[in-house]
């Protein structure tokens, strides 16, 4: 990992995503890029050129000063900290500014969204994942030291997500983890432990395990929806990062038309990394 972008709008999750990024580059020796993006409101755009321009200068100057103040901490010593700003007025532009910049990991900070707010616009967070072809990493609360130590990986061992989940597990090496492969079974789905088994069995043997043991590292767990049941096991197993695979513009969407990874990334409390497949 050489290049971390982190997306900057002066808040307070920015400045966890922040932290958490400077926390991962001293561990891989990588570079943080911080970008802002810069939403220029339509009016400017039916005045003169001249205003135009003046328009762009002052809120660049102004930007400029605002990174500077946002920048001044402690934990960025001794990292490379490098600045962008860019006026693009929508977050799906990030990927193209991670192409740019030849990033490895984007991580985000989130609040979510909720209500109608959700259900019109969605939140940034969704939509840099939807379009990201990097893993995406959501934090929604300070964490000083980040690590990992418990993940899983959410799947329904559809042998699409096998690139996804090679990547997850490359991604969590880097911490010494191996990530646990989560399987919700609902009822609307419901599967019986055979079934269940069978699937597993294709997908590990695909991955290169062998017949003995490819039930190591496989949990199978029951509930009501498979969003409610992620977040259950999470807590029962005390595990501290989700992993999702991702269909580009539409997550993989196992069991709610293909809003369950953007959801998770949404309303999880925990950190959440999707993976494009």
């Amino acid at each position: 990992m050489k290049t971390i972008l982190v997306p900057v709008d002066f808040s307070e999750y920015s400045e966890y995503a922040l932290e958490v990024a400077a926390s991962i580059a001293k561990k891989q020796k990588a570079e943080v890029v911080a970008v802002h993006m810069i939403g220029i409101p339509d009016s400017y755009l039916t005045r003169d050129e001249k205003q135009e321009i003046f328009n762009a200068i002052y809120y660049m100057e102004i930007t400029r000063k605002r990174f500077k103040k946002f920048l001044r901490k402690d934990y960025l010593e001794d990292i490379d900290v490098t600045e962008a700003v860019k006026s693009h007025i929508i977050f799906s532009e990030i990927n193209k500014v991670a192409e740019e910049y030849g990033a490895d990991l984007v991580i985000m900070g989130s609040h979510g969204a909720s209500g109608i707010k959700e259900a019109l616009i969605g939140s940034n967070t969704e939509k840099v994942i939807r379009t990201s072809n990097i893993p995406v990493l959501v934090i929604k609360e300070r964490i000083k030291d980040f690590k990992i130590e418990k993940a899983v990986f959410v799947t329904e061992f559809d042998k699409e997500t096998a690139n996804a989940y090679r990547a997850a597990k490359k991604f969590f090496k880097v911490f010494g983890v191996e990530p646990e492969i989560l399987f919700i079974n609902i009822p609307e789905k419901f599967m019986n432990s055979g079934e269940m088994h069978r699937k597993a069995y294709d997908f590990q043997i695909d991955q290169g395990k062998n017949k003995e043991n490819y039930l190591d590292k496989v949990v199978f767990y029951n509930d009501y929806t498979a969003e409610k049941g992620v977040y259950n096991y999470c807590k029962e197993a005390n595990i501290d990062t989700i992993s999702i695979p991702t269909h580009g513009r539409k997550p993989i969407g196992h069991f709610f038309f293909g809003s369950m990874g953007e959801d998770i990334a949404n309303h999880a409390k925990i950190p959440v990394i999707t993976f494009k497949i």
